[in-house]
């Protein structure tokens, strides 16, 4: 089910990339933010759908959320006269790369198991007997994600 956020973020982007619609200059700040939180939504579907966790509506609606909550912080930012847009850049860049590490981990480990070469599959006659373990990092939501 992960397919359904990679297909929503390709139709999203050739719906705007695709339609010649123009917009004020004044609005750049917002537009960026909320395509910002969009690619986070899409990013962190496919991290969903990486775990077996995905569900269309948890997506959509973090989808719209995130989105209009990026672009009132940077509007709400613009009328106290205070960067509250770079706020949610910066929380939404952290995710991001958060999240594309953990899809990329998990990437990486469904490689090393199909070609059974894999950390477990090492032994002690080699040095590696050591097994690393993963730093523990909980997020605001009470969900354990492992850090890099």
């Amino acid at each position: 089910m992960a397919w359904f956020a990679v297909l929503a973020g390709a139709l999203g982007f050739g719906l705007v990339y695709f339609s010649g619609a123009a917009y004020p200059a004044q609005y750049a700040q917002y537009l960026s933010l909320a395509a910002l939180a969009g690619l986070d939504s899409l990013i962190g579907g496919v991290r969903a759908g990486t775990e077996g966790k995905f569900k269309s509506d948890v997506f959509i609606s973090g989808f719209l959320t995130n989105a209009l909550l990026a672009a009132f912080l940077a509007y709400l930012g613009d009328s106290m006269g205070q960067p509250l847009g770079l706020a949610a850049l910066v929380a939404l860049g952290g995710r991001i790369f958060v999240n594309l590490s953990i899809i990329r981990r998990h990437w990486m480990e469904g490689h090393e198991r199909g070609s059974g070469s894999g950390p477990k599959s090492r032994s002690p006659k080699n040095g590696n007997s050591k097994i690393i373990e993963a730093q523990t990092l909980t997020q605001p939501e009470g969900r354990a994600v492992q850090g890099e």
